[in-house]
């Protein structure tokens, strides 16, 4: 504590000389007409349930990441699974932890079309706006959930130097710094960067060392402009990340008792992206017509102790290159008083994806996992025999090439008819996806019984699978305004992207292996674990999830200074795609499609500022259960679904003093809490996190140009766990971040 106050007296006194600036950064930007996208319209008129968030929000609550709005806005959930690969997301009761996100991430109108790049650091972001329920019809793939758009800080819109200095507990600390000029009236240009340095909060006991610490680096050059007609937005970023992670806490059921991390294996993730988007738009008469251009580029790599013990088991890598090309136009009539508004679209995108995942396995894993299945196959024949491996340690391969391409066209109109207005869109989807594999291992093997020497046994996996998707997506909206809101009622159609499941290829080359090793004895007997050979890819696949979303809202404004919305909805699902781990196998995860599911419930949000008092609440109530599925073993109809909380619920209260001094213009104080829970960890709903709370504070003051914000985040420290998953039979949780403490420095020059 005597650092952090010594810390914050240095920023006061480096103030004092500061130049004496109001908020004009805010109140420049806020004042500028803002639509929700190239797509949209002002989220308060349009029949859809949203939450914004504008710059002043975004800053004075330190949201650094995707991550941090999770719980402010109703039923958006995105946990901290501890590892920046790991973005899943719920909404509304639905979600994945790998592959196809339910949530669409859009950035400056270019589509980010990688979940792993999800979570990138946050720096001069101007508005983020987050859509719930299905938004295919404008959108596309894998907007089943809702579409967050994200807005950065314009060089048009303001001038200046932007810096921000931040330190915390567990030595974390993070700074950003930007620089906005207009040289003309009709060219601007900026140029921005941030570091983050996390010091990391769970140490793995075995290797004596904190697992979670990591840095992260990006860099934003952006330059627009406009003449006459024209206007051409370009941006060019690049980020790294490298980072430790996955503190996972071994569970042991029986006792109920979490252990302290503790693996053997090194693991981590490194990301590289590089994103170029080009947008260009021309106004004519009463046309806009927009294109956006987009080039994307990721390579990550992440490695994992996947049995997350102190056991030589096995460890696994997963390198991916990327390179994604993306071209958009949109034709729409300007938005003005017109009775009639209008617009249509096309999306085309292609994807180069090369993947290799090498699973190694160790000494623990191969005496566990196969020579002791096989022996005990063995041994109900040949008591007194045994299969021998000739090395301690060897490497399933598996590579993958997975072009995707897709093309669609889509328009939606809608038509003001007195108070009502009527809306209607359509959307064609069409989707080409194929995946070459070649999975192989050699390993030097004997039975001792037959065999004097040591013989390399070849196995391989090799082929190529491929798949073509189409989906209609219909949207009918009406809505009733009135002075002071409006209702509506909405009926929308979303889907999920289907694909291939590549973590389980090493499973399928182990399977195999046992097998063949098994054929050549030429004896007749049963593996005790469920192993399956197959000859094609084609059971890894699985297929698109479809949903259709019921809703009914209303957006308020019943006095001065207060806004209100509410919703109703309720979605039916089918083919919901879900995690799971394929029987007899150890080493990976795959996705399936369960038949049918639903989810019902409801939305509500408050914001009341007047003076210098603010209040923001948040509520989402989320029902969601299968209506039927049977994986082999069991029928979970009636059962919650997994990983998606219940309830979700959030309330800042600040307020803001003018102080009439020379050093110093305002004090404001506030204080949050959000709640979240309850969360099922498993389909059978035997195990589950309670809704626990966390509490958060900050106190800020500012001198002129410059903010200084002590800062607190779940202050009670209260124990809770984000993550539940199984390997190799073993049980395992993820733990929320403990109590943290730390100091922000903002100037605006």
């Amino acid at each position: 504590m005597k650092r952090f106050i010594t810390i914050l007296a240095t920023f006061i006194a480096t103030t004092l000389a500061a130049q004496e600036v109001d908020d004009t950064l805010y109140r420049n930007i806020e004042g500028v007409e803002i639509t929700a996208s190239l797509k949209g319209e002002e989220e308060h008129k349009a029949p859809i349930s949203s939450t914004t968030l504008n710059m002043r929000r975004l800053e004075e609550r330190g949201i650094g990441s995707v991550k941090d709005i999770s719980l402010v806005s109703p039923n958006f959930y995105q946990p901290d699974y501890g590892s920046s690969i790991t973005s899943s997301i719920y909404v509304r009761g639905f979600g994945s932890r790998i592959d196809q996100p339910v949530l669409g991430v859009v950035i400056d109108n270019v589509p980010v079309m990688n979940k792993n790049a999800f979570d990138f650091d946050f720096f001069d972001i101007r508005r983020v706006e987050l859509l719930r329920g299905p938004q295919g019809t404008l959108y596309g793939r894998n907007t089943s959930g809702g579409v967050m758009n994200i807005t950065t800080l314009s060089p048009l819109e303001w001038q200046g130097l932007r810096a921000m200095a931040e330190y915390s507990t567990a030595t974390s600390y993070r700074a950003s710094a930007a620089y906005y000029a207009r040289p003309n009236e009709r060219f601007g240009v900026s140029f921005a960067a941030a570091f983050d340095h996390d010091g990391g909060h769970f140490r793995n006991i075995y290797r004596d060392e904190i697992c979670d610490r990591g840095n992260s680096g990006s860099a934003r050059l952006r330059l627009v402009g406009n003449r006459g007609r024209w206007y051409f937005d370009n941006t060019l970023s690049a980020g790294y990340t490298h980072e430790g992670g996955y503190a996972y806490h071994h569970y042991l059921p029986e006792l109920q008792t979490i252990e302290p991390v503790a693996y053997n294996d090194p693991s981590g993730y490194e990301r590289l992206t590089i994103n170029e988007g080009f947008t260009a738009r021309y106004d004519w008469y009463n046309i806009t017509l927009t294109s956006v251009t987009s080039y994307q580029y990721l390579d990550d790599t992440m490695t994992l102790d996947q049995d997350f013990s102190p056991k030589s088991m096995f460890t696994m890598q997963q390198m991916q290159r990327e390179h994604t090309v993306t071209e958009e136009v949109v034709i729409r009539n300007k938005v003005n008083n017109s009775r009639w508004q209008w617009l249509a679209g096309t999306f085309l995108f292609a994807k180069w994806l090369d993947m290799s995942s090498p699973v190694t396995f160790k000494e623990d894993g191969i005496n566990e996992l196969i020579l002791g299945n096989i022996n005990k196959g063995i041994h109900s024949v040949f008591p007194d025999n045994n299969m021998l491996f000739g090395t301690d340690s060897f490497v399933i391969n598996s590579d993958f090439n997975i072009p995707t391409y897709g093309a669609a066209l889509y328009g939606q109109t809608s038509v003001d008819l007195g108070q009502w207005r009527l809306t209607a869109g359509l959307r064609f989807d069409f989707e080409h996806a194929s995946m070459s594999y070649n999975s192989n291992a050699v390993v030097p093997y004997r039975f001792d019984m037959t065999m004097e020497v040591f013989e390399d046994l070849h196995t391989e996996f090799k082929g190529r699978e491929s798949d073509m998707f189409f989906e209609i997506l219909p949207k009918i909206a009406a809505q009733y305004r009135f002075i002071g809101g409006n209702v509506y009622a909405t009926i929308t159609r979303g889907y999920k992207a289907g694909g291939y499941n590549t973590q389980i290829f090493s499973d399928i080359l182990q399977a195999k292996m046992m097998n063949d090793m098994i054929a050549d004895l030429g004896a007749e007997f049963d593996l005790p674990i469920g192993t399956t050979t197959y000859d094609s890819a084609s059971a890894t696949r699985y297929k698109p999830e479809t949903t259709w979303n019921f809703e009914i809202g209303t957006h308020l404004d019943p006095a001065k200074g207060l806004h209100l919305d509410a919703s109703l909805f309720w979605i039916e699902c089918f083919d919901q795609q879900v995690t799971v781990l394929p029987k007899g196998m150890n080493t990976g995860r795959m996705m399936s499609n369960a038949a049918r599911a639903r989810s019902f419930g409801v939305e509500l949000s408050a914001e009341y500022a007047v003076d210098g008092f603010q209040l923001s609440a948040n509520y989402g109530y989320t029902n969601a259960k299968f209506r039927d599925y049977d994986d082999g073993t069991a029928n979970y109809a009636g059962k919650c679904l997994p990983y998606a909380p219940a309830n979700t619920a959030s309330v800042v209260v600040a307020y803001s003093w003018q102080i009439d001094s020379r050093f110093l213009d305002s004090i404001t104080i506030a204080a949050d809490w959000k709640g979240v829970g309850a969360i099922y960890w498993n389909e059978a709903n035997t195990l589950h996190q309670p809704f626990y709370s966390l509490l958060g504070a900050n106190l800020s003051l500012r001198m002129g140009s410059v903010t200084a914000t002590l800062w607190g985040r779940n202050i009670t420290n209260t124990d809770y766990n984000t993550f539940y998953f199984k390997s190799v039979g073993e049980e395992f949780f993820s733990m929320g971040r403990p109590l943290e403490v730390g100091i922000r420095l903002n100037i605006n020059l």
